[in-house]
């Protein structure tokens, strides 16, 4: 078993690798470059004004992730729930039991569970099933190659979250649910006085400017750390495995091979885990200390 899972997890590095190693266009080859897995062309053209709402790899990506939460926590949590639970299930409640103690009781205030937890919990799932099938290699590229004549995608990895709108749009949302949220419970005067410590009065116009910038300063931090991470790892795990292409050497196979791996299981074991919930509890934080401001 364990010579098979190693076997797989080769060939899912190699399969995109060589279809990134070269490809031929008008007769010229075009140099391996890591970074063009980040480059995002239009699939299906939508553009409303300056507004681009094409369909690219990200999104196809998005959609996936988003269809695969959704029958993923009604496989673990809704289809038929038993007294008696089996092994599916309590995995299921496993998973539940994780996003509501280690999530959201420790950041929202226990009058806000009920409201805030469905959607922290979610958040935790949908980033977690992003960033999951962004190791596997699927058929979602920019890349072709020919079979009887057939133009069909190659195999590719690519994470959704290593994309800077996708992750700071998810940060959006958690900005802006934290200061309406905030708003709504403790009103507006309230609320944003709750920012500003307790200092001399002719401190205020050295501290307010920081701390308003210390919110904004939050939507950055969500986004870039989850970006960053996602990033750096599959940019590793390309660089790795585009090596042997760059220089035109299989022998250094050996060394490159088990080094990609290596980051490969890293990031799926670990990487992919807690980004997800380390995105997810900070929203959890976010939001409760808008509705609590004095804890």
């Amino acid at each position: 078993m364990r010579r098979a899972l190693a076997l797989a997890t080769t060939l899912a590095l190699t399969l995109p690798a060589t279809a990134l190693g070269s490809s031929v266009e008008g007769g010229e080859e075009e140099k391996f470059d890591p970074s063009h897995e980040w480059l995002l062309h239009d699939w299906i053209p939508i553009h409303l004004g300056p507004i681009n709402l094409s369909i690219t790899k990200a999104v196809a990506y998005l959609i996936l992730g988003s269809l695969l939460t959704i029958l993923l926590c009604w496989f673990l949590m809704r289809w038929r729930l038993k007294t008696d639970p089996d092994r599916r299930q309590t995995v299921g409640e496993w998973v539940y039991e994780i996003a509501q103690t280690q999530i959201a009781e420790q950041g929202l205030p226990t009058k806000a569970i009920g409201r805030w937890f469905p959607y922290v919990a979610s958040l935790a799932l949908f980033i977690w099933v992003v960033n999951m099938i962004g190791f596997i290699p699927l058929p979602l590229s920019d890349e072709k190659f020919e079979v009887f004549g057939v133009e069909l995608p190659t195999l590719g990895i690519y994470a959704a979250t290593s994309t800077l709108s996708v992750t700071l749009t998810l940060a959006l949302m958690t900005f802006v649910f934290t200061h309406v949220e905030g708003i709504r419970a403790n009103g507006p005067v309230k609320y944003f006085k709750s920012w500003i410590p307790e200092v001399p009065t002719v401190m205020y116009p050295l501290i307010i400017p920081l701390e308003v910038l210390g919110q904004f300063m939050r939507l950055i931090s969500l986004s870039v750390r989850l970006y960053a991470n996602m990033l750096a790892g599959h940019m590793l795990i390309l660089t790795f495995i585009g090596l042997m292409f760059v220089l035109e050497k299989v022998i250094l196979a050996p060394l490159v091979v088990p080094a990609a791996t290596a980051f490969y299981i890293f990031e799926v074991l670990i990487v992919v885990s807690i980004q997800a919930y380390i995105f997810a509890a900070l929203s959890a934080i976010y939001l409760g200390s808008a509705i609590e401001p004095e804890h």
